[in-house]
């Protein structure tokens, strides 16, 4: 995958999980902004805020949450950026928020 390719995907899938993250925020207590290129997720209660955002030179996303860093490969077969253990962006961060707030988000 060449950068303007990464790049794509990469906002492709960040403009996915945002929608998302904005949709179940009407349902649940947390923010989501988009800024520079990158996905900034704020709680309230308890205070947190998770990052995700696009690493060109390596083609990864890159997600800190939960004082955890989480780095997805891009998966052509699943057309998503993944964790080694096969988790999707969207299933990792359905997880983190959920136990930030202690209840069960959906992301779609």
């Amino acid at each position: 995958m060449d950068e303007q390719e990464f790049r794509k995907a990469a906002g492709d899938a960040l403009l996915r999980l945002q929608r998302s993250l904005e949709k179940a925020s009407e349902d649940h207590a947390f923010d989501v902004d988009s800024k520079e290129g990158a996905l900034a997720i704020e709680f309230e209660e308890p205070p947190a805020k998770f990052v995700v955002s696009p690493n060109s030179p390596v083609r990864q996303i890159w997600v800190s949450a939960r004082v955890k860093s989480f780095k997805l490969d891009w998966d052509a077969g699943k057309s998503a950026f993944v964790l080694p253990d096969g988790r999707t962006l969207m299933e990792l961060i359905a997880g983190v928020v959920s136990e930030q707030l202690g209840e069960a988000v959906a992301l779609q």
